[in-house]
Parts: C-alpha cells; sequence; structure tokens
C-alpha cells in the first residue's frame, strides 16, 4: 500500500474507531471525549500499533482543537467573560501556584535535580481547556457562569503557564533573560486584552462591508481567516493556537447568529476534533510505566495534579459556592497536550530524563482521562446555581 493508502487507512480508523468508542461511551451517559482518548490509546502503538502520530496527523489533529475551540468561542460573548473576569483571575493565579509547588516539592524530596523539579512543576501548571471545553459544549452548558469562569480562567491559566515556561527554559540554560520576558508578557497579556475588550467592535465595523461580498458564505469564509490568523499570532507571541482560535470565536460572538457562524462551523468540528483527542490517546506509551519506580511516580503525579487544581482552582472560585467551586477545580484538572508541550522541551533541552518525561506524559493522559466523567457528573448537580 503506497503513502496515500496509509494514510488514508489511519485517518479512517482515527474517526471511525473514535466514534464508535464515543457513541458507547455516551450510551452510558459518560462523555465521548473519554471514548475518542481510549480509541487512540488501543490504536496506537502501545496496543494494535494501527496508528502512528506523524507530522501530518498531528498537524491535523491541531487544526481540530483550534475548530473546537473556535466554536466554543463563537457561543460565548466577551461581556459574560467579562462579568467572571475577577473570579477567572483569582482562579488562575492561585490554580497555577498550588500545583507548581506541589510538583516541585515531590521532585526534590525524591532528590531529583532543582531544574528537572522545576519542570515537573511547570508541567502541573497550564491547562488544557480543548478537553473541559468538549464537555461543556456537550453539556449544553456553555452559556452558565460556571463555564465562563473555567474558559477566563483558561485563557489567562495558559499566559501564565507560558510564562512559568520561559522561566524554566531560560534556568536549564543558566540564566534568565528578564527584558525577553518581559516582552513577551506583555505581548501575551495585552493581546488577550485587546481582543477581548475590542475585538468585537472590530468585527462590527466591518458589517457593511461583508455585506457587499458576493461569495457564498462570505462571512463564515471571513470568520475562517480570523480563526486561523489569531491562532497564528497567538503562536508568535508564544500561547497556543487553541486560545488565538477561542478569542477569534469570542470576537464573533455577538454576531454569529446573525451570519450563522455557529451552523458551519459545527460539522467541521465534529469532524476535525476527534482526531485531535484520538491522537492524544495515541501518544500514550504503556510500556514504559513498567520500568523500576516509575508506576508509583506517576501515581504520586497525578494525585498532586488533581489535587493541586481541585485546591487551588477551588479555593479561588469558593464566592460562587462549594459545589460550584468544585467543578470549576475538575474544569481545570486536564493538562491534555500542554503538559505534553512541556514535557517535550524538557527534554528537547535535556533538563529531565527520560522515566520523567513518562511521567509527564502519563500525568497529562491521566488528568485528562479523569475530569470528563467526573465534570458530566457534577454538571447537573451545579448547572442551576451557576446560571
Amino acid at each position: 500500500m503506497d503513502y496515500s493508502g496509509k494514510l488514508l487507512l489511519e485517518l479512517f480508523l482515527m474517526f471511525a474507531g473514535g466514534k464508535v468508542l464515543a457513541e458507547i461511551f455516551e450510551r452510558f451517559r459518560q462523555p465521548g471525549v473519554v471514548g475518542e482518548l481510549l480509541a487512540g490509546v488501543m490504536l496506537g502503538p502501545s496496543l494494535l500499533a494501527l496508528v502512528h502520530p506523524s507530522e501530518l496527523t498531528q498537524g491535523l489533529a491541531e487544526i481540530g482543537a483550534i475548530f473546537l475551540l473556535f466554536t466554543v468561542g463563537l457561543e460565548t460573548r466577551p461581556r459574560d467573560l467579562l462579568q467572571v473576569g475577577w473570579i477567572a483571575a483569582l482562579v488562575a493565579s492561585v490554580g497555577v501556584v498550588v500545583p507548581f509547588v506541589l510538583g516541585f516539592l515531590y521532585m526534590r524530596v525524591i532528590e531529583r535535580s532543582t531544574v528537572e523539579s522545576v519542570f515537573v512543576g511547570a508541567a502541573l501548571v497550564a491547562t488544557s481547556v480543548g478537553i473541559t471545553a468538549r464537555v461543556l459544549a456537550d453539556a449544553g452548558v456553555l452559556s452558565t457562569r460556571v463555564a465562563r469562569v473555567i474558559l477566563g480562567a483558561a485563557v489567562l491559566d495558559d499566559i501564565l503557564g507560558m510564562i512559568v515556561l520561559a522561566v524554566v527554559s531560560s534556568l536549564s540554560e543558566g540564566q534568565v533573560n528578564y527584558i525577553s520576558l518581559a516582552i513577551v508578557t506583555v505581548e501575551a497579556v495585552g493581546f488577550s486584552l485587546l481582543i477581548i475588550f475590542f475585538g468585537s467592535h472590530v468585527v462590527g465595523r466591518f458589517r457593511p462591508a461583508v455585506a457587499k461580498l458576493q461569495a457564498r458564505n462570505s462571512a463564515f469564509i471571513l470568520s475562517v481567516v480570523l480563526c486561523l490568523g489569531l491562532s497564528l499570532a497567538s503562536i508568535y507571541i508564544g500561547m497556543a493556537a487553541i486560545i488565538g482560535a477561542f478569542l477569534a470565536g469570542l470576537a464573533l460572538a455577538d454576531y454569529a447568529g446573525q451570519y450563522r457562524l455557529q451552523e458551519n462551523a459545527h460539522p467541521i468540528m465534529e469532524f476535525l476534533a476527534p482526531f485531535f483527542f484520538v491522537l492524544l490517546g495515541a501518544q500514550v506509551n504503556l510500556r514504559t510505566i513498567y520500568q523500576p519506580g516509575i508506576l508509583l511516580m506517576v501515581g504520586i503525579v497525578c494525585l498532586l495534579a488533581i489535587v493541586g487544581k481541585l485546591v487551588g482552582c477551588g479555593l479561588g472560585a469558593l464566592s460562587l459556592g462549594f459545589k460550584n467551586a468544585l467543578c470549576i477545580g475538575v474544569g481545570m484538572v486536564p493538562r491534555g497536550e500542554v503538559g505534553l508541550i512541556v514535557a517535550g522541551v524538557g527534554l528537547k533541552l535535556h533538563t529531565i530524563s527520560p522515566e520523567v518525561y513518562t511521567v509527564v506524559v502519563m500525568m497529562s493522559i491521566v488528568t485528562t482521562l479523569f475530569a470528563p466523567p467526573v465534570l458530566r457528573a457534577l454538571l447537573p448537580r451545579s448547572q442551576e446555581a451557576a446560571t
């Protein structure tokens, strides 16, 4: 079979396998995203070895994540996000400090190097909003206050996580470039606030011009251009591309209904998003956990990762009530691809060992699998209070 045939086979297995397991999980009233993740584990190199992550499939998966967050942004109005701004900021801030301290102290207790300990702490910091956003969207609760706090905190969380990663990367090279760090921080914060405060107004000024275009679905075409453009801008600034996609959707949210943007974006998202979740599962190497001492380290780091977000983010959201605070804490637990990115940077810089890399990767997967069913169980009880 030639390359094209092998690629099509892998795409077929990823999409069909992910959707079949998602359907099974949904029949048992569990989030379909868990089925897609497990489909990746089964199809990946660890078990059946039918799917092998490649540059092309990883690119497709990244686009899937971009469109997922874009559709989530279309359902989130800027003014709704600003209403929970101070709570989201508190959730993000405390939710960064607590996990970092727990991860750092544990690695120092087991006598790992300072730089390696800092990298593990950094891996516990940032939240992968893609998983939580999918669960919130599937449950139909994106308009609730809890969902808005989670999404707002996730944007801030990514900015803070990016700053922490920049610091630990500099430490691994022997020194911290404070000027470069300050520039990146200002760019990230300024970019996000600019879109949140003024994005909708700027889009509104172009509405007369859009009405004169002759192309079919011209408004949707321009929305995709904005989505990809802001995603690219996010990467240049140092943030994840999915944050730019979310901000693009946020800027267009006030006009999404008028131009049927959600109606056009959903089919694309439904096609592409499964590749993101299946490939995330396919990157799990189950064989590495059988190395001596690794399984215990994985268990402890996973526990600290979960407890750190539950306590940190939960404390930041206590003003919304215990149930809602618990829901927000669980929603901020998944590390997903963000944890994998941190682990990859550490391995590339030769500041963490292959064993610690395995631990961080497993932590990312476990926290990603943990959050969806627990969040889904909590949502019905907290939804009424959150609205």
